[in-house]
């Protein structure tokens, strides 16, 4: 756990440098999903404010990040799905077409999103760090933009506040858009969750182009 969010109260992990220790702790307080935090914009601000910090520890770049990422999202697609074949294959030409620059990365939590933040006396904290690596800061954004921010543009605007920037490059964005899509769609199709996996066939089918509005 970086030490500039790990050291606070508002994660359940933290690192003792002298004794190289990694300490869990409880975190106290609800989760914001399911509660009237969910849609109260200073929630979100904090949660801006959280990721920004989670985000500054340290950066490194990572020349075949791209590379690897439009691998991984052919493989999905070469692999069990619903997707139309159709969609499969536009999403094939357009994968080869990316350009591929060096990434910069910085430490990520992979799950950003209300399900994972806690709330005390009107704090909000976050949890569950197991999908957490190093991956480029504009990828901490993709569970919001598809769900929450969606139905209040004030959410977003609370949660760019408290983050400081919008680190979203349109054309990195719309990449990281489609290949979020492509590989929660093969997932949802591997537990067999048939709702959730029509939700995301149809965000790949009008996924939007480079430079569009979120």
């Amino acid at each position: 756990m970086p030490r500039g969010l790990g050291t606070s109260s508002r994660a359940p992990l933290a690192t003792q440098a002298r004794g190289k220790r990694l300490v869990h702790r409880d975190v106290p307080g609800d989760r914001a999903l399911g509660s009237e935090y969910v849609d109260d914009p200073p929630t979100y601000r904090q949660a801006g404010e959280l990721l920004a910090l989670l985000h500054a520890q340290t950066t490194a770049t990572d020349n075949d990040y791209e590379a690897r990422e439009n691998r991984k999202s052919l493989a999905w697609l070469s692999g069990p799905h619903r997707v139309a074949p159709g969609v499969v294959e536009r999403l094939r030409t357009e994968i080869a077409s990316w350009p591929t620059p060096a990434a910069t990365l910085v430490p990520t939590h992979g799950d950003w999103q209300p399900r994972n933040w806690l709330v005390h006396d009107d704090v909000v904290s976050v949890i569950d760090f197991g999908r957490a690596a190093m991956r480029p800061a504009m990828t901490g954004f993709g569970r919001l933009a598809v769900q929450d921010v969606r139905r209040d543009p004030a959410l977003e605007a609370a949660f760019l506040d408290g983050y400081g920037i919008d680190p979203r490059e349109a054309d990195a964005w719309h990449r990281s858009r489609v290949r979020e899509a492509i590989g929660t769609a093969a997932w949802a199709y591997r537990v067999a969750d048939e709702t959730f996996e029509a939700h995301v066939d149809r965000l790949i089918a009008h996924a939007p182009n480079p430079g569009t509005p979120t």
